[in-house]
């Protein structure tokens, strides 16, 4: 099942006609001027072996990142269920730190009705520049509970539709 979402997004992000449009049905006229903005600036998405951390890598002339993408019927994702994801956090984590990358979290409501995509990003200590530095920002890092696992509050991250139209209003800055 987390294929169709890691398709599902990969799909979004590349400006894949079919899945935009299914997405709009849902979405409010805010949300959908965020996925339309896609269409004029898609991204080249690569599927990520697993030992690299990340499910999918993001790319195009302005800005790339990796993405690692959870779902869930359940708001709320704790690291702390799975070891395993700590683990692969930590990695993905200390990669982005030494490239300058911003590491990016997708998470998907399962059975949302909108825009059910959200983004987090994992705290960094180093500084990034240029528009990485921009995006680590604005996208909202995942929050720790008192051992130090991470936690996925989906009403907390980001929305996808929001993050395009963000991207968006970046490139028109320039």
């Amino acid at each position: 099942m987390g294929d169709n979402y890691e398709r599902e997004l990969k799909n979004l992000l590349s400006a894949d006609d079919r899945t935009v449009k299914r997405m709009l049905k849902s979405c409010s006229p805010e949300e959908r001027d965020g996925y339309l903005s896609i269409e004029r600036n898609p991204f080249m998405m690569v599927r990520a072996a697993g030992s690299l951390g990340s499910d999918l890598v993001a790319m195009r002339w302005d800005v790339s990142f990796p993405i690692e993408v959870k779902s869930s019927v359940s708001d709320v994702l704790r690291f702390s269920a799975a070891p395993r994801l700590m683990e692969q956090a930590d990695r993905m984590s200390e990669s982005c730190e030494r490239a300058g990358l911003v590491p990016v979290y997708a998470f998907r409501l399962k059975g949302f009705r909108g825009d059910p995509w959200r983004l987090f990003s994992l705290p960094l200590d180093g500084s990034l520049q240029g528009r990485h530095a921009l995006l680590v920002r604005k996208i909202p890092a995942m929050s720790r509970n008192d051992n130090g696992n991470y936690i996925m509050r989906w009403e907390e991250g980001m929305k996808l539709s929001s993050f395009l139209a963000y991207l968006e209003f970046l490139r028109a800055e320039e």
